[in-house]
């Protein structure tokens, strides 16, 4: 698919390339000038085409690899609960006891059409032993690259320091608030400012009953609306390469503007055109010189 929308983009650009290199190569032949204005055009419609494949690349690599969604909060508020309760599956041990989660626990999920990549972290608090400092110390660094935080806090008690200190790790990330055992006596509520001053996406739950569930769905779904890429007929990049050679591309065809803005002559501009189809080449693989010619003896039959 990409392969093609590539090959259909530079179509676009040997169209009128072939025209120069006949013009600058065999003057003897009665070509049209090809004008300031039939380049810029082209270079127009390419650059936009290009962009809009660029762009393509942050949801591409979301459908590819999932939003890194980390799972944080006290131990014992709920995080390996609420795991399960999305996989629908006994993936982490619960247990009464804190500090279970010592390492990361990871799985890929699907939401309502949005790939996720659960990772659920040791509970952060004041460490006892060594090894439960390296959980947290991971814990930490997760939420801090994550694409989408869901912190969940025990409703049935008032924040502590450690979820205040939470609050504060995660203020300027992408974040879902969970108040859990909402099976129990309620004492956080959603209205506190506390937890506002944080995220607008809090809502309760019983992890351990599944309850609240659809509603936390509903709260990503808002969050990350992939429906504007209709799959079906839109070409996404998920390749890094491939993106890296777009953006260079479009650097180009950036420079080839400005040639034609300083009245560069028509044999330099190609030269910048040329560097256009390189990049775009090396996605699909085929050589620059070998398309100019073959459009050249198929549009005007030149002997060799």
């Amino acid at each position: 698919m990409l392969s093609k929308k590539i090959s259909e983009i530079k179509q676009e650009i040997l169209d009128v390339m072939v025209n120069i290199e006949v013009a600058i190569d065999y003057p003897e032949y009665d070509v049209d000038d090809v004008t300031n204005q039939q380049m810029l055009e082209m270079l127009e419609s390419v650059n936009r085409k290009l962009e809009k494949l660029e762009k393509s690349f942050d949801n591409g690599k979301i459908i590819k690899e999932g939003i890194k969604t980390a799972i944080i909060g006290k131990p014992n508020a709920g995080k390996s609960s609420l795991l399960n309760a999305i996989v629908k599956e006994e993936r982490a041990i619960v247990t009464e006891y804190e500090g279970t989660t010592r390492d990361t626990i990871e799985e890929f999920v699907t939401i309502n059409g949005i790939p996720l990549k659960l990772i659920d972290t040791a509970g952060i608090r004041k460490a006892k032993d060594e090894v439960e400092k390296i959980g947290i110390a991971k814990a930490r660094e997760i939420a801090q690259e994550a694409d989408l935080v869901i912190a969940i806090f025990d409703s049935s008690k008032d924040l502590s320091t450690e979820d205040l200190e939470i609050l504060d790790l995660i203020k300027n990330k992408k974040t879902i608030i969970i108040l859990n055992k909402m099976d129990l006596k309620s004492v956080l509520q959603p209205n506190d400012s506390r937890l506002k001053a944080v995220s607008k996406h809090i809502i309760k739950i019983s992890a351990l009953n599944h309850e609240g569930i659809d509603q936390l769905y509903q709260e990503i779904t808002k969050l990350f609306e992939l429906n504007e890429i209709n799959l079906d007929n839109e070409i996404v990049i998920t390749n890094l390469r491939h993106k890296n050679l777009i953006t260079k591309a479009i650097e180009n065809v950036q420079k080839t503007k400005e040639t034609i803005y300083q009245k560069m002559p028509l044999d330099i501009v190609a030269i910048f055109i040329k560097d256009i189809l390189e990049d775009l080449g090396n996605i699909t693989g085929e050589m620059v010189s070998e398309d100019i010619i073959n459009e050249i003896f198929a549009k005007f039959c030149l002997g060799k």
